[in-house]
């Protein structure tokens, strides 16, 4: 009998959520741990389903560069990296779009199928959903008192719109889309997209209540080691000129505040390790990880 009310107190609980929330879009960046574990890929499907089933819109992006890396060796291209970035010629394209396409958005569309979703995997060149253009980024000088130079990273791209009408037809007929982070560009030709600027940017455009990155930390934390559970935007840069921000929770950050001005509610790092990291986040009063407010 315990058990059974500890159960109806969770239901109790996550109310008020269920009303907040319901007919309204979440954008969810999925990766890391939580894309390889095979526990953890079975919770992220069935808390993808149950949002959709109580009448919340999940809309996945995912990321896949362990999967890239790993055909990329295989067929003995070498990948050079520049300020964390890969640097993308016309063959690797060819591999990044086979792989997150063609393999890694068909493995998240079926896993969710087979647990009772219905899924639709798409790229940023369905529809036109994400258009780009090649990311610019600047190195440092080889002399004195020079010019940063321009440095040139092939198809790595940034997205400079986003086009929503497939996702509203999608949703319309009760489909998931899932989101494989490759745009096009003017010229027709793909580019490869950090997955967080991809979210980022559908979460501005959809105005979604929530943006939802999971990544392998359980969120961002002080100079003492101690979990800061809400930082506010105007914050950050702060944050990341006093150091309490560093390596590669800064993008996501970055990313996390764009959304926000673009349109997007609220914005949060959230532990994927941790079992049904979704649910926990959206329906209990602590939540889990980072929330990021504007």
């Amino acid at each position: 009998m315990e058990k059974g009310i500890s159960k109806a107190r969770v239901l109790i609980e996550s109310l008020p959520y269920l009303r907040e929330f319901n007919q309204q879009t979440i954008v969810i960046k999925y990766g890391g741990h939580a894309m390889v574990d095979e526990e953890l890929k079975r919770n992220f499907a069935l808390d993808v389903i149950l949002l959709k089933y109580i009448g919340i819109n999940p809309v996945i992006v995912h990321g896949g560069g362990p999967q890239i890396n790993k055909f990329l060796e295989k067929m003995q291209i070498t990948s050079n990296y520049i300020q964390g970035m890969r640097v993308t010629d016309g063959q690797t394209m060819d591999v990044v779009e086979m792989v997150l396409v063609g393999k890694v958005n068909k493995e998240i569309v079926g896993l969710i199928n087979h647990h009772g979703g219905r899924a639709v995997g798409l790229s940023g060149r369905d529809g036109d959903l994400i258009q780009a253009q090649q990311m610019k980024i600047m190195g440092k000088p080889e002399a004195e008192n020079a010019p940063p130079e321009l440095i040139d990273l092939g198809r790595v791209g940034e997205v400079t719109q986003v086009n929503p009408e497939i996702l509203e037809t999608l949703d319309a007929q009760d489909f998931i889309p899932v989101i494989a982070p490759v745009g096009v560009g003017d010229d027709g030709q793909a580019y490869n997209i950090n997955a967080d600027l991809v979210a980022g940017a559908i979460a501005a455009k959809l105005n979604a209540a929530k943006l939802m990155l999971l990544t392998d930390v359980e969120g961002v934390k002080d100079q003492d080691d101690k979990l800061l559970t809400s930082i506010q935007k105007d914050n950050i840069e702060r944050m990341i000129e006093d150091g309490i921000i560093s390596g590669g929770m800064i993008p996501k950050l970055r990313c996390c505040a764009s959304a926000l001005e673009g349109g997007a509610d609220k914005a949060h790092i959230v532990d994927g390790r941790q079992e049904h990291a979704i649910l926990l986040e959206m329906f209990t009063h602590k939540g889990i990880g980072t929330e990021i407010t504007a």
